[in-house]
């Protein structure tokens, strides 16, 4: 299919601004450009309560923001990673995605403000990451949340680390979240390029040379490319994972890892869905505020953690 003609257009207001590559912007630059982004298309008119909250975590004070949707609790909780590389974006370039989460699915929502490259390299973003979901099973009744209903999710480098904590969780004996989000996710850092990575190299958005440029700020070793930690993919086997919703993007670099990756998920036993928005481009479900095709993978997404948060043994 052609490349949506709402993204089209946002694409060529983008290049007549005369934006420089991601690649080629420094990581203060690439950081404000995100913000800015994100303002304008992740707009939320919804309007649950938001606290912020710090805890301990592997490398100091962690902080979360936390979104109660209205209603008498205990709610299910999603635990929830932004994207951005590793590099980019935090709890405020994502408030608006987490509002949408937290109103629509009828959650508690749990965002993460993990540490980012390259002033903390990896692991400290999956470790982060893992922390924050353990706090969340043992201290799930003081966001009025619900323990035995805890999903986990995100999208990009944050659905990278939701897949990882899954598997850290599930290695470890538990505590087990009953589902997974993974918003294109990218979960191979290591071995030949993908068709879509090809295929996209130049791409809308996100390109080849903008996924080096995350790679080389994220990682101390190239050989760490190679760690399931950071690759999931490459994890010794799959199976005994949570149900997971993956949704990809036609014209996204990460399409081809997000969808292998679901089919090893299948292959594995665990129960997937997959859903890839022809049209669209890495980073349009976080403009449910601007494109239509995000607000349909918005809404997908959130009937998804609401059927799977009120019935989780489907």
């Amino acid at each position: 299919m052609p490349l949506d003609p709402q993204i089209a257009g946002l694409l060529k207001q983008a290049a007549a601004m005369g934006a420089k590559p991601l690649h080629e912007q420094s990581v203060a630059e690439a950081r404000a450009g995100l913000a800015m982004m994100m303002a304008l298309g992740a707009r939320s008119l919804a309007r649950p309560a938001v606290a912020d909250r710090a805890i301990p975590g592997p490398g100091g004070e962690l902080s979360l923001r936390i979104y109660t949707p209205e209603g008498v609790g205990p709610f299910a909780v999603l635990v929830f990673f932004h994207g951005g590389g590793f590099v980019l974006g935090d709890v405020g370039t994502h408030d608006g995605v987490c509002r949408e989460l937290a109103v629509g699915a009828g959650c508690v929502v749990v965002s993460v403000d993990y540490r980012l490259a390259p002033e903390h390299k990896f692991p400290a973003a999956p470790d982060d990451a893992e922390a924050a979901v353990r706090w969340t099973f043992e201290a799930a009744a003081s966001v009025q949340g619900d323990p035995t209903r805890v999903a986990i999710g995100g999208e990009s480098a944050g659905a990278n680390l939701a897949a990882v904590v899954a598997q850290r969780l599930r290695d470890d004996g538990g505590p087990a979240p009953v589902a997974q989000l993974l918003v294109y996710p990218t979960v191979q850092m290591s071995g030949a390029p993908t068709q879509s990575i090809l295929d996209n190299a130049e791409g809308y958005l996100l390109t080849a040379k903008d996924m080096q440029w995350f790679l080389d700020q994220y990682l101390s070793d190239p050989a760490d490319a190679a760690n399931p930690s950071a690759s999931p993919a490459l994890a010794t086997s799959l199976a005994g994972l949570p149900p997971a919703l993956v949704i990809t993007a036609e014209f996204d670099p990460l399409r081809d890892e997000g969808e292998e990756y679901a089919a090893a998920l299948r292959a594995a036993g665990v129960e997937v869905k997959v859903s890839r928005y022809d049209g669209a481009i890495h980073g349009f479900w976080t403009f449910f505020g601007m494109l239509k095709l995000g607000r349909e993978a918005m809404d997908e997404s959130i009937e998804w953690l609401r059927v799977r948060l009120t019935t989780p043994e489907l």
